[in-house]
């Protein structure tokens, strides 16, 4: 049942229109409004489906007002749906600071669940899924994003992003510098859509086949980079500093004892924070 003055948190396909849940289509048909990322965009949803709910512009760069808009509509009573382009809205695509507001005004914020390009590439990748660390897009300067995914490198966790077509190329390059040449990885493109294709391989071979097909670089992406193994951590991190872990892991949490460990024995703390993870 719907409920008044409230925010549903509605996903969308990710490409194949038949990729909506019952759900969601009668949240659209009965909300008083949709609040969606391009009107344009989804009047073709609306129309598949055949849903006539008003549609409003709602995105990153919409003015405070817009925002105010919205809300004075909840607390009027009405039933307001959010909605991106494609997939899960706040999942790298607008909708934070209304759900933010709305949250704290007192108003339901309700998920309804569906399409995630991130989780679809995830379970058919065939890398590890059992933990995994979503960083959507990364920088866009070549500076900053080597830096980034620098600090990223010893994660031991399926890194998980989402990437333009216009820097694959760059980003993966980065990618081999600040992981290595064989760290596995996952190219996942146009998910649902008539061209949808996988690339697995070493961040190398991914980078040549993506250089050879001029294909491979069209449409949406999620690259997915498997984490550093736990035996390299554990290469990596010495016996002082490993006995050092073990006594301050058993009276504080896992950051405050890589934080205190590093300062004593001068080792990196995220080396010592990923190694302490693996312990577990």
């Amino acid at each position: 049942m719907q409920e008044r003055s409230s925010l549903y948190i509605v996903s969308t396909p990710i490409g194949n229109l038949d990729d909506i849940t019952v759900r969601a289509i009668n949240i659209l048909k009965s909300a008083d409004l949709i609040a969606a990322e391009d009107t344009r965009h989804s009047a073709k949803l609306m129309q598949h489906y055949d849903i006539d709910t008003p549609l409003v512009a709602y995105h990153d760069h919409s003015s405070a007002s817009q925002t105010e808009r919205i809300l004075e509509k909840m607390r009027a009573g009405a039933t307001v749906a959010l909605i991106s382009d494609a997939g899960t809205p706040l999942i790298s695509d607008p909708g934070y600071r209304l759900v933010s507001i709305a949250r704290s005004e007192g108003h339901h914020v309700i998920p309804v669940p569906g399409a995630c390009a991130a989780i679809a590439a995830l379970s058919a990748a065939g890398l590890p899924s059992d933990a995994f660390s979503f960083r959507g897009f990364p920088p866009a300067k070549s500076g900053q994003r080597q830096s980034w995914l620098t600090s990223l490198a010893e994660n031991t966790e399926t890194l998980v992003f989402y990437e333009s077509p216009h820097r694959i190329e760059d980003s993966l390059r980065d990618m081999q510098v600040a992981f290595g040449s064989t760290r596995q990885a996952v190219l996942a493109r146009e998910l649902t859509k008539t061209f949808e294709t996988f690339l697995s391989g070493t961040l190398e071979q991914l980078i040549t086949q993506v250089e050879e097909d001029a294909n491979q670089r069209k449409g949406e992406m999620v690259i997915l980079v498997s984490g550093m193994e736990a035996s390299s951590l554990s290469e990596d991190v010495s016996a002082e500093a490993m006995k050092i872990m073990g006594i301050l892991l058993s009276e504080l949490p896992v950051k405050k004892a890589a934080s205190l460990c590093a300062q004593i024995t001068g080792e990196k703390k995220n080396r010592l924070y990923q190694w302490a993870l693996t312990q577990k």
